[in-house]
């Protein structure tokens, strides 16, 4: 039987690439292909970039609030298609099904939040700057703009910019991940149907090709990137040459530290979740868990024998509580990861590698894992593994947590567990992270707030949704009047 080939959508249209090079979407609970994807090339972006650029004057002139009137009905539409979204999101990334719930509800919450445009994008004015003379901010659209996603949160990355540039006034391009491309093909399938102006919306789909086109394009105004922190860093200074506008968003290497006076018990099933939930497969999972004091035992017996009852299996079924590695080729990487910390010499306490589960022979699964006496200098507690694969660290106070968060180069999220304000103050204050987490293993914040973090996690100056980022989508035009 022959596989769909998922189409690219330009103008208005779903159109066959014209490229003959194509990828393999794989399922990957059970190893087995189930579409393929086109490598667009650069005549395919060229004609979405010309129907974007074509489609703008007339967009950009619609009053924002009748341009929010389209979000109103696309947020509507994605509401009774939400289960669907969640059932296809899970198919090719893995993740079990209540996560790929929660990432469609994040999707759908950034299309919320956008249509608050006419309080958000508006400018600002100071009368009689001099004798006579007033002065006006304007905020106004720039042109064409792209995201480019990563195979993680295939549904839920590109709408934490898509909605708030087609609100300010801009058209838009998205490139997915080619490992996870049918999540966002269905996505666009319910867009097309709310009826968008031919050319305003735009999904090609690709690789590295058609990635750095779209970095070089001239007709590209700014580019919005979210991936590993080699590759952030290589868009960002692409974009600079170029002159574009970018926000790129990379790589990190949480720390998770609980002091001896936390809450285990009560905190320990959100600590689960940040090592383990969508298999450590998220810029916001933990990776070094810091245990202070003479807390350290108590929580490594805890929180291995709470690892251990993870029930593995594919994400559509409701009882599993952790899914696949996204691709056969990233189980392998982390596989190679855990080779490596014993070649270093950290204690391996739960080895989830030959992981069996059961009726999925061929998924691409690792076990929860867990290294303890694990030290700063090792390449577990320095690389990004990005995988259910959690490093313990025995730490002697807070000074020390600080330091080594502040010694990992990348600088996303920290969380920390305690009952002490005083130790918390001291945490976020001298902290390098964007991102802090008090008594919570997941610092995600909501669709008002900023995504993103410093350091090698962030490249650029304005993070993902929350309120600044109609400053990246938008030119501030400055006017010095004066009337005689």
């Amino acid at each position: 039987m022959s596989l769909p080939i998922v189409k690219n959508y330009v103008n208005g249209e779903w159109t066959e690439s014209e490229s003959d090079t194509l990828g393999d979407v794989w399922c990957p609970a059970t190893g087995e292909k189930i579409a393929r994807v086109p490598y667009s090339t650069k005549a395919d972006l060229d004609q979405a970039v010309r129907a974007a650029k074509d489609a703008f004057w007339e967009w950009r002139c619609t009053p924002p609030l009748t341009r929010s009137r389209y979000l109103f009905r696309l947020k509507e539409a994605f509401e009774e298609n939400f289960d669907d979204i969640a059932e296809t999101l899970t198919s090719e990334q893995g993740k079990i099904i209540d996560e790929a719930r929660g990432e469609v509800r994040r999707m759908i919450e950034n299309v919320e939040h956008a249509t608050g445009v006419t309080t958000l994008m508006t400018g600002y004015t100071l009368e009689d700057v001099a004798k006579d003379i007033d002065c006006y901010g304007h905020r106004q659209p720039m042109g064409v703009f792209a995201a480019i996603a990563p195979y993680n949160f295939p549904a839920m990355v590109p709408w934490w910019f898509l909605p708030y540039a087609l609100v300010a006034g801009n058209t838009f391009i998205v490139k997915p991940s080619e490992q996870v491309p049918m999540t966002q093909t269905r996505i666009f399938e319910i867009a097309d149907e709310v009826g968008f102006p031919e050319g305003v919306i735009n999904m090609l789909h690709g690789s590295r090709d058609v990635v750095n086109a779209m970095l070089d394009h001239p007709d590209i105004d700014g580019i919005s990137f979210v991936g590993s922190t080699p590759t952030a860093k290589y868009v960002y200074q692409r974009c600079g040459e170029t002159g574009k506008r970018v926000q790129s968003l990379g790589g990190a290497k949480n720390i998770v530290a609980v002091m001896p006076d936390a809450c285990i018990d009560e905190g320990l099933p959100s600590i689960i979740t940040s090592f383990y939930g969508c298999s450590g497969q998220r810029c916001l999972s933990g990776a070094i868990l810091a245990m202070v004091g003479d807390i350290a035992d108590q929580l490594r017996e805890k929180f291995i024998t709470a690892a251990k009852t993870i029930k593995m299996g594919n994400g559509l079924d409701e009882q599993t509580a952790m899914g696949p590695l996204a691709s056969a080729a990233h189980r392998d990487r982390v596989l190679g990861y855990i080779e490596k910390g014993i070649e270093e010499g950290a204690e391996l306490v739960l080895d989830g590698r030959g992981v069996k589960v059961e009726g999925y022979p061929d998924g691409f699964f690792i076990g929860p894992t867990v290294f303890d006496n694990v030290t700063p200098d090792m390449t577990i507690a320095r690389e990004e593994i990005f995988g259910p694969v959690v490093s313990m660290m025995r730490l002697k106070n807070l000074d020390e947590v600080i330091e080594l968060i502040n010694s990992r180069g990348f600088a996303n999220a920290a969380c920390i567990y305690t009952q002490s304000g005083a130790v918390v103050r001291e945490f976020k204050y001298r902290v390098k992270p964007s991102m802090i987490g008090v008594n919570i293993g997941i610092a995600a914040p909501m669709s008002f707030f900023p995504f993103g973090g410093a350091g090698n996690s962030m490249f650029g100056d304005i993070k993902g949704h929350g309120q600044e980022i109609f400053q990246f989508f938008t030119d501030t035009k400055v006017v010095i009047e004066r009337w005689f």
